[in-house]
């Protein structure tokens, strides 16, 4: 990772850090929870290397860029000036490409500004059109009863929960959401409360697609920012929807990729938002879900994402 160049931009009132490497047409890669830039090592050697000026920024809370202390500073609206305050200020227009809450953003961001945004690739997060309810009372309505994970993550003080064992919560979350573990092992995205107790001790394994050094990397992140910053996102979900009723009926325009692991929990509570892609994405160029892989798509394939990327980037008018 030597040779990858560290940045720092001025945008939308904080200070922000990117890695970049290569020269070329700009790509944007934003990553997910609880992640990082390096997140996109892989795709960063891969992109550059064949002619792109390929660029991955901690994203707002995360690793070396600011995290504000406001629960609002993390709305939809602030996450998505971010970018457009680096695209602006690295010379856009950019392909952007997000996995998990980098792909609500990219598609958020590709939304809002479709003049920026030329093209888009979402890993394991389909395109989400705006609903009818709220996100919270979508929860509510499709597993009644039961505690849906995201209500957890939005609870006061969730972060004291990751926090306690900073390397466990890491190498558990890449461990139970990868496509390696048995069923038994596997994440539960939506919980009886009465097996709340059971989550308490995980079974924590790494999984075989992180050395140690990455395990480390995330860990030392994590430990830097903490994670009241990635929680935010998520507390945020329902004032998100309240501001966007503009949204309503809104189709993703742009040439679109999109990339999952059948192992991946999304599909287990997104999948017809993945079946519906073909309708409420005009442009979509390729929908590829890859056998065995879990939700971390393109750290547990490299290679075959990175065959996707460019053979999508490489198609582009």
């Amino acid at each position: 990772m030597e040779d990858f160049n560290h940045r720092f931009v001025e945008t939308n009132g904080i200070r922000m850090h990117f890695v970049e490497h290569g020269a070329g047409p700009l790509v944007l890669l934003c990553h997910g929870f609880p992640e990082s830039w390096y997140s996109w090592r892989h795709q960063l050697r891969a992109l550059g290397d064949a002619g792109f000026h390929t660029i991955a920024p901690d994203m707002r809370g995360y690793g070396q860029t600011d995290r504000p202390k406001e629960l609002e500073a993390y709305d939809i609206f602030q996450l998505t000036g971010d970018l457009v305050g680096l695209v602006n200020q690295v010379g856009g227009p950019a392909v952007i490409v997000g996995h998990d809450w980098g792909a609500w953003i990219t598609q958020a961001a590709a939304l809002f500004r479709p003049d920026l945004f030329r093209a888009v690739a979402l890993l394991s997060v389909p395109f989400l059109p705006r609903g009818p309810i709220s996100p919270s009372a979508w929860e509510q309505q499709k597993y009644p009863g039961k505690i849906f994970y995201q209500q957890i993550f939005r609870s006061p003080g969730a972060e004291q929960i990751f926090e306690a064992d900073v390397r466990g919560s890491i190498v558990n979350g890449l461990y139970a959401a990868s496509g390696e573990p048995p069923p038994g092992e596997r994440w539960q995205f939506a919980i009886d409360p009465k097996d709340l107790a059971s989550l308490a001790a995980p079974v924590v394994k790494k999984p075989s697609f992180v050395t140690e050094e990455d395990v480390e990397f995330f860990v030392g992140e994590f430990k830097r920012s903490g994670f009241a910053g990635p929680l935010n996102y998520y507390r945020n979900v329902d004032r998100n929807w309240a501001l966007t009723p503009f949204l309503d009926g809104a189709k993703l325009p742009q040439p679109t990729l999109f990339v999952a692991g059948d192992r991946d929990g999304v599909l287990g509570f997104w999948g017809e938002e993945v079946d519906a892609m073909d309708r409420n994405v005009p442009q979509l160029v390729n929908k590829v879900i890859l056998p065995g892989v879990g939700h971390w798509t393109q750290q547990e394939r490299p290679a075959e994402v990175n065959r996707l990327l460019l053979e999508f980037l490489r198609g582009l008018k």
